[in-house]
């Protein structure tokens, strides 16, 4: 039987991308790249978000790609960011027909139509991409938010570049423990997500996960989900200090049930270090199974 530190290490690898996720990911993303550069004058595209930071999780869905526009399409800065937003949401349904194309507040979302069995596994495949209009600000950009009717401001790369400084002060550890509450937060028994957007747990992780790593996944695990469950009242600001504060996207309620699901969380966290420690191993491995979902290993 796999000891329970052994189990976590490989828990971690199996929510790392693989040669073939990744090069799924790769053709998807660049075919929406190839047919958009045909509808809108783009300056340049790239990837983003937490696929880009590698602190995405599985199942692979909502690929982040910004799509800067030239400045011959700057007359949509003198709209309302629902403007650019339609018009990207009505060329993607061009291709993509109807029902597989949704608008989000900031983005538009792109679903490929593909299945999850039930042990989180797509053959493979992402699920869907993002899609997120932007104009270069400086060394900044400016994407449309249209829950507020504004246009904000953010960096990824200066995202991107928070999340290696933590990572590499974790002795490498960080981006794994991240993923791993991710896909806790994934986890359809939830209904809809505890933490959103997924992105406020990396926000939070960049001042949670702290001391440097102990060596021990379970302790780092439920330590990790009590801190979480202690702070998610509080406002987080953009890490790169330009946008909003990420924990603007939950209001008070859905905060609240955030604590109690992540308190929950670091009791059963708590269960299953107490059947290791009584030395009933197998019983830990089915509590820590229990608690993130079928891609933690029993073996």
């Amino acid at each position: 039987m796999i000891a329970v530190n052994d189990a976590f290490r490989k828990f971690k690898s199996q929510l790392e991308l693989n040669a073939r996720e990744q090069k799924n990911a790769s053709d998807r993303q660049n075919e929406v790249r190839d047919y958009l550069v045909t509808k809108f004058k783009i300056e340049k595209s790239f990837l983003t978000g937490s696929y880009a930071r590698h602190t995405k999780t599985k199942p692979l869905k909502d690929i982040d790609i910004f799509f800067v526009l030239k400045a011959s399409e700057k007359h949509y800065r003198s709209k309302a960011p629902s403007a650019v937003v339609n018009d990207f949401y009505d060329a993607l349904v061009d291709k993509y027909g109807e029902a597989a194309v949704r608008k989000q507040s900031r983005s538009v979302n792109v679903d490929f139509g593909v299945i999850i069995d039930a042990e989180d596994n797509t053959d493979y495949r992402i699920l869907s991409v993002d899609v997120v209009p932007a104009f270069a600000d400086g060394d900044d950009y400016e994407i449309p938010d249209t829950d507020t009717g504004k246009w904000i401001k953010t960096n990824p790369q200066t995202h991107a570049a928070k999340a290696t400084t933590a990572h590499q002060a974790f002795s490498n550890e960080w981006k794994g423990l991240v993923r791993m509450i991710k896909y806790w937060n994934n986890n359809p028994k939830h209904g809809e997500k505890p933490v959103k957007p997924s992105f406020l747990i990396e926000v939070m992780a960049l001042e949670c996960l702290y001391g440097g790593w102990q060596g021990n996944f379970e302790y780092e695990i439920q330590g990790f989900f009590s801190t979480l469950a202690n702070r998610i009242l509080d406002e987080w600001p953009d890490p790169a200090g330009l946008g909003p504060p990420i924990s603007n996207g939950m209001d008070n309620a859905r905060k609240q049930r955030a604590q109690e699901l992540l308190l929950s969380a670091s009791r059963e966290a708590s269960f299953a270090l107490q059947h290791g420690r009584q030395g009933r191993n197998g019983e830990a491995l089915k509590a820590w199974r229990n608690l993130f979902g079928p891609k933690f290993p029993l073996s």
